[in-house]
């Protein structure tokens, strides 16, 4: 079984050799995305909500940990990627999954803490004022969870965010069953005596219009008691609306390796805790990576975590550029570099697999989760 769990990795990789040129464009690249499909369905009980939201995820292990620890076996990778579902009447079930290869598709130390530990040197965070920023693409994209968390839009009534703002790994958050979604849209006006006067210095208040969720997915290597003791790299969790946002959303895509990422850059934005109100938005380099994630230092607040991590690269069928959210801001992780304790703010890489499993979430037919 290992060495078919060894296979599966090795067909997941990229098709295409990133070329040398100097004219060469930062482009997406084709991978050849395995299958993953139910096998049996089984109703749990319903769950307590009884866990406090956590905003954050704080892990010892680091990249040498990561790369250190061996490759799981296919029947440990299909247990990771079965997933439980929480619907919004409160009932649960758990799905087992298959994972299906087809030739022809396309393809630290535990106890140091500190009260601002995702602030690196000067604070190189951006807020979005104005709804001329915040209505347009992409930051539209980003919602804000009613347990305190960020997500994305990646469909017209699916947002993704980490899992770890729904269940701490043991039980699912107070609030979970009444999550909602929240959209930033401008405060209308009170019609009131000098309403149509504005200052162009003021930014235009903004708030939120919410929107239930209908049914919430979550992979079981998130869930302690089947995830081995690096769980982060299942820190992702699917939610379905009740009903279509009518906004531009960001599509998903397999991450490609961190030195072929535009200038090793990536992006993303959220509601930080310390700026309430206001999306904040980041880029920054990525430090290191192993196969589940990305080691970085963008400067980030609890609250922005789940949000979705994106680059804009060359879509060479296409033609053109596009945006894909390769990633989901999960924690933070002391990590051991050359015996000098080091942190790093971390994101779980949408893998092949990954991308399998959330693409069927969303579309319901393996056929369109091909290309990743």
């Amino acid at each position: 079984m290992a060495a078919l769990s060894t296979l599966i990795l090795l067909l997941c990789a990229a098709k295409d050799v990133m070329p040398s040129s100097p004219h060469w464009k930062p482009t997406w690249p084709s991978y050849r995305v395995p299958v993953i499909l139910p096998q049996s369905t089984l109703n749990l009980d319903k769950p307590q909500f009884d866990a406090e939201a956590r905003l954050e995820v704080v892990s010892p292990c680091g990249p040498a940990c990561h790369k250190s620890s061996p490759l799981p076996t296919y029947e440990e990778v299909k247990n990771y990627l079965s997933y439980e579902t929480l619907y919004a009447n409160g009932s649960l079930t758990e799905t087992e999954v298959g994972i299906y290869i087809l030739s022809n598709g396309g393809d630290g130390s535990r106890g140091r803490s500190r009260t601002k530990r995702q602030i690196y040197g000067y604070d190189s965070r951006f807020s979005i004022f104005g709804k001329d920023f915040l209505l347009n693409y992409p930051f539209s994209t980003s919602v804000k969870l009613s347990t305190g968390c960020t997500g994305t839009l990646v469909a017209e009534k699916h947002v993704l965010t980490a899992a770890h703002c729904i269940h701490d790994g043991k039980s699912y958050v107070k609030g979970a069953q009444k999550l909602r979604v929240g959209f930033l849209k401008p405060k209308q006006k009170d019609g009131g005596k000098g309403s149509n006067i504005t200052n162009s210095a003021m930014p235009e208040k903004m708030k939120f219009q919410w929107i239930r969720v209908k049914r919430t997915h979550v992979p079981k290597g998130w869930i302690k008691g089947n995830a081995n003791d690096i769980g982060m790299d299942y820190d992702y969790a699917l939610l379905e609306l009740k009903k279509p946002h009518k906004r531009k959303f960001m599509k998903i895509g397999v991450s490609p390796p961190a030195r072929h990422l535009p200038g090793g850059r990536i992006h993303f934005s959220g509601y930080d805790n310390d700026r309430p109100g206001n999306l904040v938005y980041r880029f920054c380099d990525v430090k290191d990576e192993t196969y589940d994630l990305l080691y970085q230092q963008c400067d980030a607040q609890p609250g922005a975590s789940g949000s979705g991590v994106y680059v804009r690269m060359w879509k060479r069928q296409n033609h053109k550029w596009e945006r894909k959210i390769i990633g989901i801001f999960s924690g933070h992780q002391w990590v051991d570099m050359n015996g000098t304790p080091q942190d790093f703010n971390v994101a779980v890489r949408i893998t092949p697999l990954k991308y399998a499993q959330i693409c069927y979430w969303i579309k319901g037919n393996y056929l369109d989760c091909r290309e990743g």
